[in-house]
């Protein structure tokens, strides 16, 4: 798995710990790092003991994520609820959410990402983490949004 795979897994489980909290950003990520580490297998479940080193890149990615979400929250949620006919965005499952916010980021402010990219990752890490229709849910969204505003906002 790829340093910017990784990172954006780690950034959705950061995304999802943020929901109902009203702690800074920067004290969840000092705490996700010091405290949350994860096995380098299909799951990724939490594991025990010393951390393992995250190499700085894939740190520096996941924390470029997790600061352009916050940043942008607002626009990315109006955004998100303008294409996801029948689904409030209280009644999605919160991997569901919280990777939609991951991806429409990367497809609204991260140019450098190719839209094509973004959504086959949010649907490889959607079949990992969320439910069996998880990944059919993010790609219709996600391909509706990437159609209309590929990197129109600014």
């Amino acid at each position: 798995m790829g340093t910017r795979r990784k990172g954006r897994e780690l950034a959705l489980k950061i995304i999802y710990s943020l929901f109902d909290q009203n702690t800074s950003i920067d004290a969840v990520l000092e705490d996700f790092w010091r405290n949350f580490h994860f096995q380098d297998d299909i799951l990724g479940d939490p594991v025990e003991g010393p951390p393992d080193s995250v190499p700085s890149e894939q740190r520096h990615f996941t924390e470029e994520l997790i600061y352009g979400v916050d940043k942008h929250l607002e626009q990315i949620d109006k955004v998100i609820s303008s294409h996801s006919t029948n689904w409030s965005l209280d009644r999605m499952s919160r991997v569901d959410l919280s990777l939609l916010r991951l991806a429409v980021y990367e497809l609204l402010y991260r140019p450098d990402i190719p839209s094509n990219v973004v959504i086959n990752e949010a649907i490889e890490i959607g079949k990992r983490y969320g439910t069996v229709e998880t990944p059919s849910f993010i790609n219709g969204i996600l391909d509706k949004i990437s159609r209309e505003n590929r990197h129109v906002v600014s």
